[in-house]
């Protein structure tokens, strides 16, 4: 029961329950007058009654700060699931919800880090079983050391490298340790040295690329190679879902004061659901794809993170017919 949690401050709720207490003591001791009774009984019937009529106010006023100490011991044993009923309009209703939504994001953080764990150790044993497999073969004498044996061993010790490259990557920018050299740039010199980097794969799929700039002469400011490493990464991901002999369209415009580019593929398009989801770490929408063919699931994490240490933001979204784009908006200057 919280009958004062319509009043918006804590002042005004102390200042009730003090005026309540006065009031019922005033009240008591003016009928212990006319009755006739004892100042003494009446003294302790208006300190009960006043005592009562405080702890009933005072009650819904401190729970929140109770529950908040009985959730908080819940965290501290891993138990993130643990809310603050708040319904006060006053500064502690203010402080339960504060605390729900850090509950709420310490739970996400607490996801994110399990999730982590689990997919690095996945990632990670992958390659090496596969290493630890020829390794055993060749000790064993069932395999020799010969040149096609011993690249696919480099493949998989290439493949633990670029692995680690992206976490110390991904951990720079988020501490941010990662510091940006921004210089003028011109976005068709961007857009088409991400084009060339896939340029050769593509071809062999009958891939092909469109490239517009309005206004050709379009520039921004920003870090020229943590730029060119966000859009690589999105043209490759535009690639490998693109069908053979389909088409990567990369568009660049500005408008007010930004650069939106958009990176569209004729894939088989991205669930609404997951659009959001796509950019945390290790997160891949097709699950039953086998990582070697997609990465780890850390290109569209850091580029994220890429494009939000310039101030833009990066997004995902469904392409009319079919296919997915991605959307980044990077300030001009």
């Amino acid at each position: 029961m919280r009958p004062l949690d319509a009043l918006g401050s804590i002042k005004l709720k102390l200042g009730v329950v003090i005026v309540a207490a006065v009031a019922v003591t005033v009240v008591v001791v003016t009928v212990g007058h006319r009755a006739d009774l004892s100042p003494w009984v009446t003294g302790i019937a208006a300190a009960a009654l006043a005592l009562a009529v405080v702890q009933v106010l005072a009650h819904g006023m401190t729970s929140p700060l109770r529950e908040m100490v009985a959730a908080a011991r819940a965290m501290a044993q891993g138990d993130y699931g643990r809310r603050v009923t708040a319904t006060s309009r006053d500064e502690v209703g203010e402080l339960a919800r504060a605390f729900n939504t850090m509950a709420t994001e310490l739970a996400e953080a607490d996801r994110m880090r399990r999730d982590l764990v689990a997919n690095v150790s996945h990632e990670l044993r992958t390659p090496i079983g596969a290493l630890r497999a020829v390794l055993e073969n060749l000790v064993d004498g069932v395999a020799r050391a010969d040149h096609e044996t011993l690249e696919a061993m480099l493949q998989q010790v290439e493949r633990l490298g670029a692995l680690v490259e992206q976490l110390l990557d991904l951990s720079k920018l988020e501490s941010g340790a990662a510091p940006l050299e921004r210089e003028p740039l011109a976005a068709h010199t961007l857009l088409d040295r991400a084009v060339g980097d896939w340029r050769a794969q593509a071809f062999g799929r009958g891939v092909e690329f469109g490239v517009s700039v309005d206004p050709p002469s379009l520039r921004l400011t920003g870090d020229e190679e943590r730029l060119h490493q966000v859009l690589t990464n999105l043209v490759g991901n535009a690639v490998r879902h693109s069908p053979d002999r389909g088409c990567v369209h990369l568009l660049a415009r500005g408008s007010n004061g930004r650069v939106r580019i958009e990176i569209l593929d004729e894939g088989p398009g991205i669930d609404p659901t997951e659009a959001e989801r796509v950019f945390e770490r290790f997160y891949r929408s097709d699950h039953a794809r086998a990582s070697a063919d997609g990465g780890a699931g850390l290109g569209l994490a850091i580029a994220r993170w890429i494009v939000e240490l310039h101030g833009g933001r990066i997004h995902a979204e469904a392409a009319a017919p079919h296919g997915c784009r991605i959307v980044v908006e990077l300030p001009s200057t």
